[in-house]
């Protein structure tokens, strides 16, 4: 009599352990981040350029970095793999030609850190970056 072979039965966990990243990710971006909300600890540049913002574009991302180089989305702070992800959604969702980011930087952070958001939004493909800044009179000379 031949024997049969037996073979053993398991579940292949990479699908679901790949389902369940994708979750993670997804409850990551969509949580809703109040991008209104400013670090207070943030002291903008002045420029004689500034313009005033009348009002904030509804698809408009805010990216607030301390002069320490910490990112934040909202109040939240966030590493850079994590704004990646969260802009390659909103992209997704709409389009990155109507999607503007508004980096607001600390006047005391390296430009490296700036360049590193900047160099992610084109890498997703968003082109259209937006600086704070504070107005200052011309002639006047920044504290």
């Amino acid at each position: 009599m031949a024997r049969r072979q037996i073979e053993e039965v398991g579940i292949d966990m990479t699908p679901m352990i790949d389902v369940v990243f994708q979750l993670i990710i997804f409850f990551i971006v969509t949580v809703q981040m109040d991008q209104e909300s400013v670090i207070r600890e943030i002291t903008l540049p002045p420029s004689v350029y500034a313009k005033e913002q009348k009002g904030r574009e509804g698809n408009q991302v805010t990216i607030q970095i301390d002069r320490d180089g910490k990112m934040y989305l909202g109040s939240s702070q966030v590493q850079l793999n994590t704004i990646e992800m969260y802009l390659k959604g909103a992209v997704r969702r709409q389009s990155a030609a109507n999607m503007p980011v508004l980096i607001r930087a600390d006047s005391q952070t390296l430009h490296k850190n700036v360049r590193r958001v900047m160099d992610t939004c084109s890498k997703v493909g968003i082109y259209q970056i937006r600086f704070a800044s504070l107005k200052r009179e011309p002639g006047k000379v920044p504290k």
